[in-house]
């Protein structure tokens, strides 16, 4: 038996933080909930719709094509096919090339972990700059690339983005890649156009990339409003090789299908030439069943529509419950409530589960302490993606722990 910690182990993996879901196993530890009320998990970002039944046929018609080893870059058919969407979408009028400018990837998350890997140049001190609070996959990619977090606070008074113009010059001088989350996880906020276009041009005088995690941007409540895209704002300010700019977008939200681990990468067509390259190491290409079924998702929208539907009926009956007890609003997109707290965040996530059964994350996981503080102190995030009536229940029961402090 080994009495020892194994001690050839890349050093960057014990700068990882644990994750928020272990922090809030943690947390729940010793809570005896009610027997008398089921369970309602608002936690996990993990759509819980229904995935189209068309998609899922597709895979079941393509599982054929196991006999044959898939390539990195995907078919041509499903490069089009996103080429195809990402130019309606986003109003690029035919801009994006779907062979030289798109990369099919197995789920946004490995993709944005990978993009790290791929672009930094660990021996220049870098910086990757990112939003806080986060998805952790940017924080983790950038340790284990080998540079320096950099958290940009988003806090209530600068409309839950961050704040650019605030960000010193040694920063940007020192910025390789900056993480964006467009709409946000886990405020729902729309970096707006304007904005999007001082960043690219702040990435043209600094040299530095931006990777726009795109992946909530089919939800939101209003059809009229679509969130814009980096590759949208890019283009309209005459930037139409898309220089510096690569977005991600993902099936998952957009097509309730998490499992089926589809997702692309599109952009600066040097840097996913470079991107390729790093993948065809890396070993990660799309089963061929996978890429049949994306084809016919990314092809259809009255799903999406749908879908958009479905969550707008939720937010509209969590919100009348809730918002006359707490400080909670209608995301602009994505399907998260980021609602204050009356007591500390851990605090109200742990009596909430011990007295009404229903989980949440508290927000200061998904955050990380600066001179300003912890932006997600004294928030919790709930995920709207379980069924209606949970949804409604575990409102009503947040209201009572409320109504009960």
């Amino acid at each position: 038996f080994f009495t020892h910690s194994f001690g050839i182990m890349n050093p960057e993996l014990a700068k990882l933080h644990p994750y928020p879901f272990e922090k809030l196993a943690q947390l729940k530890q010793g809570c005896v909930p009610p027997e008398d009320k089921a369970h309602i998990a608002l936690s996990i970002g993990e759509p819980k719709h229904p995935t189209p039944g068309f998609i899922t046929e597709a895979v079941i018609t393509h599982l054929h094509g196991l006999s044959s080893y898939p390539t990195t870059a995907g078919t041509n058919e499903l490069r089009h096919a996103i080429a195809t969407w990402l130019n309606n979408r986003f109003n690029l009028d035919g801009h994006i090339n779907a062979m030289t400018q798109v990369l099919p990837v197995n789920g946004t998350r490995e993709a944005l972990f990978a993009f790290a890997q791929a672009v930094i140049d660990r021996d220049q001190a870098p910086l990757v700059l990112m939003p806080n609070p986060f998805y952790q996959i940017y924080e983790g990619a950038a340790i284990l690339a080998g540079a320096e977090p950099y958290y940009m606070n988003c806090s209530a008074s600068h409309d839950f983005i961050p704040d650019f113009d605030a960000i010193s010059e040694d920063t940007w001088q020192r910025c390789q890649l900056i993480y964006i989350c467009s709409p946000g996880n886990p405020t729902g906020a729309v970096i707006d156009k304007a904005t999007l276009t001082r960043l690219i041009e702040l990435a043209h005088q600094y040299d530095f990339v931006i990777a726009s995690d795109e992946c909530y941007s089919e939800i939101y409540p209003d059809e009229t409003n679509p969130p814009v895209g980096l590759l949208e704002a890019a283009y309209a300010a005459g930037y139409t090789d898309m220089s510096r700019c690569v977005v991600f977008h993902s099936l998952s939200k957009r097509s309730n299908a998490p499992g089926l681990r589809s997702g692309f990468v599109a952009g600066d067509a040097d840097i996913l030439k470079q991107f390729l390259r790093y993948r065809t190491y890396h070993g990660c290409s799309m089963p061929p069943a996978t890429q049949a079924a994306s084809i016919t998702a990314w092809n259809d929208e009255d799903h999406v529509v749908h879908n958009r539907e479905l969550y707008l009926e939720k937010f509209n009956a969590v919100l009348e419950i809730l918002a006359p007890v707490m400080s909670v609003s209608m995301p602009q997109a994505g399907f998260y409530l980021w609602a204050e707290t009356p007591i500390a965040d851990t605090a109200f996530a742990r009596q909430l589960f011990e007295q009404q059964n229903v989980t949440v994350l508290p927000g200061t996981y998904l955050g990380r302490d600066t001179t300003a503080g912890n932006p997600g102190s004294n928030r919790i995030r709930m995920a709207l993606v379980a069924p209606l009536e949970e949804c409604i229940e575990a409102a009503h029961r947040i209201r009572s722990l409320i109504e009960s402090l």
